[in-house]
């Protein structure tokens, strides 16, 4: 496998150890080193209105935001953050501010005079991005790193004299056409451009600067962040990390993508401060933020995990699935199946499918099934008695799987070693239950020949992510491709928490390419159908089982040229049957494009009351009056064959 990956991005794969970076200070703030993981937002009102923006700054603050990022496309919002400031030192706050630059340095060197922190994203600031490709001589090369040198080095300077924090925040969208014509659109050209500018500031001795590596794309995102760690541990840098899901959208999607991405890294020891990117209030990211980050106060004490003795059967810096073995539906390149949790039901009606996406219809005699139909239930002891879905998987425990095992849908579960004195298996598909005191050396090899078993990877340590993660490295290690089932075991959690949680623990795993199917169990924590989409947003999230149209939409700021949260609702309500449709809603065109590079079509504010429509990251009309803006992105998506009428 080449290079041995297994510490290189993070100081632990199996205990929480956090990746101990250098401080930071923003005015009284300080972030890295030891530091707990800080939470920031960004406001959403115009920049030049400051009573709003000092409003909606302290209900954030109010709510948990320890640093306010606030947009300044141009010189005269840069100058009145300074009025921004005073009025909230006025009413008896000190938080400090973060001013959010793209294609303006004179307005980041005013803002590094007077605020504590300046954001710059090197593929705006100072670079070209037509998305267009250019064969760069190498000389060429050079002689545009020299042209952005001399641009951006008087913001470095300024910083350091007036001891102003700056981020260097890539985006995987907005990449240079310099950058993506050497590296490409990938995690190393991300990382490629942020070092760039890094190597600038520390020509001139400045060194107060956090990194991050955005992306919507939480594959991208995460490959993205372990490469840049990787590249600071090879050269000794040790940089704090800001953390982000770009456009991770609203509701219940928004927080699952968001702790798909950000949690994946946290798991891993990652990050020093976060930003939940959702496209509602900003106030309402802060708890999604702390429940995250506040996790880990607990997680130095967690059950021991042994030691990885051996290279990695993964590269952690690019997805690749692994490769099992089909058994039915399940491994091989199938999608990941998901095994919803009826055990603890008291009794199983037709009705009770209802939650699981099969709707029964009495005067049809016929099973309706939605595109969040599971694949399997586990019944445990219970029995059915009445005829189920012909697509529908059964699984009970081995001794009251022996009654039914004449259905052809009907599978016994086996814990361990009890598969190996069981007198009866079934032909077909055995899934046998494994923690990581059963899943020795002797058991691995025992087991991985048996063509009819499915493995289910079933944790209780606090430290979910990592044991799971350490189990199916050693089925690789030893060469098993059973299909394995991510199984995580939750209890009397609130529903964020639960989703939340449950979108780190199994999100992560899926990222580093393993799973080929989730069972979530739940106790006291959610119904039957949250517990569902929450599977099914996870597969989403992760980019491997798309189940549902998938909205990348900004979470709005100061720039957004139209009313984005009533437009996203009116766009989804249109859209949302487009099962495998990405469509990106972007406020303006900073973000625009770049951020939803994978969309198939996108909607971009371009000024007041104008929207520019987009095919991929072609623009097809532009100058679009809002008022008609999304029937005219229906119209393209049914001139594009893509348009599938409601049923």
């Amino acid at each position: 496998m080449g290079i041995n990956f297994s510490n290189n991005y993070c100081n632990s794969l199996i205990e929480y150890k956090r990746f101990l970076t250098r401080e930071v200070s923003m005015g009284d703030l300080k972030m890295g080193a030891l530091n707990p993981i800080r939470i920031q937002s960004m406001t959403t009102t115009d920049t030049m209105d400051t009573q709003a923006t000092v409003n909606q700054s302290i209900r954030m603050i109010n709510a948990g935001c320890e640093l306010v990022r606030i947009t300044a496309p141009s010189i005269n919002e840069a100058k009145n953050l300074e009025l921004i400031k005073k009025e909230l030192k006025l009413r008896g706050f000190n938080t400090p501010i973060c001013a959010d630059i793209h294609f303006t340095p004179n307005a980041a060197e005013f803002a590094a005079r007077v605020i504590e922190k300046v954001r710059v994203n090197p593929g705006n600031y100072a670079d070209k991005k037509k998305f267009e490709v250019f064969d760069y001589t190498d000389s060429a090369y050079e002689s545009e790193l020299e042209r952005i040198r001399k641009r951006f080095t008087p913001l470095v300077k300024i910083c350091k004299e007036y001891g102003t924090a700056m981020r260097i925040g890539t985006n995987h969208g907005s990449l240079s056409d310099r950058i993506l014509s050497r590296y490409g659109d990938t995690p190393l050209g991300m990382v490629e451009s942020a070092l760039e500018f890094l190597r600038i500031c520390e020509e001139n001795n400045y060194f107060s600067i956090v990194i991050s590596m955005k992306a919507s794309n939480t594959q991208v995102m995460v490959q993205a962040y372990r490469l840049l760690v990787a590249k600071m541990m090879e050269t000794n840098r040790n940089y704090p990390l800001h953390l982000g899901v770009t456009e991770a959208g609203d509701g219940e999607d928004g927080r699952i993508k968001s702790a798909v991405g950000i949690g994946a890294l946290l798991e891993d020891g990652l990050g020093d401060t976060i930003r939940v990117s959702l496209t509602e209030e900003p106030e309402f990211e802060m708890p999604v933020a702390k429940l995250l980050a506040e996790r880990y106060s607990l997680r130095k004490e967690h059950k021991k995990i042994p030691q990885i003795k051996f290279e990695l059967p993964y590269n952690p810096f690019e997805y690749e699935r692994f490769h099992t073995n089909e058994i039915i539906n399940i491994g091989n390149h199938n999608v990941p199946r998901i095994i919803a949790d009826y055990s603890m039901k008291s009794e199983v009606t037709a009705a009770s499918l209802f939650g699981v996406g099969y709707n029964y219809s009495v005067p049809l005699d016929k099973w309706n099934l939605t595109d969040m139909a599971v694949d399997y239930l586990f019944l445990g002891d219970n029995n059915i008695n009445f005829e189920t879905p012909g697509t529908l998987g059964l699984i009970y425990n081995s001794q009251s799987w022996l009654p039914h095992k004449n259905h052809k849908l009907s599978f016994p579960l086996f814990c361990g070693d009890e598969y190996f004195r069981s007198t009866e298996t079934s032909s077909k598909l055995n899934f046998v239950a494994v923690t990581i005191e059963v899943l020795t050396d002797e058991f691995i090899e025992r087991i991985k020949n048996q063509n009819t078993v499915c493995l289910v990877l079933d944790s209780f340590n606090i430290h979910t992510l990592p044991e799971l993660r350490r189990m199916a490295i050693d089925l690789a290690h030893h060469q098993c491709k059973l299909p394995i089932i991510i199984k995580c075991n939750y209890e009397q959690l609130s529903q964020e928490e639960f989703q939340l949680f449950s979108s780190t623990d199994i999100g992560g795993l899926l990222l580093d390419g393993f799973g080929d199917g989730i069972w979530i169990k739940q106790k006291e924590c959610v119904s039957i159908q949250m517990c569902n989409s929450t599977a099914f947003g996870i597969l989403q999230a992760s980019r491997t089982r798309i189940s549902k149209t998938e909205y990348i939409s900004c979470p709005s700021c100061g720039r957004t040229l139209f009313d984005l949260q009533e437009t996203t609702q009116k766009i989804r309500e249109r859209t949302d049957h487009l099962k495998g449709i990405k469509i990106g809603i972007m406020g303006c065109i900073v973000n625009g494009p770049g951020e939803m590079a994978d969309a198939d079509y996108g909607y971009v504010g371009t000024g007041p009351g104008k929207i520019s429509l987009y095919k991929g990251r072609v623009v097809v009309k532009k100058n679009v009056t809002s008022e008609t803006a999304v029937d005219e992105l229906i119209g393209l998506i049914k001139e594009n064959g893509d348009w599938l009428e409601k049923k």
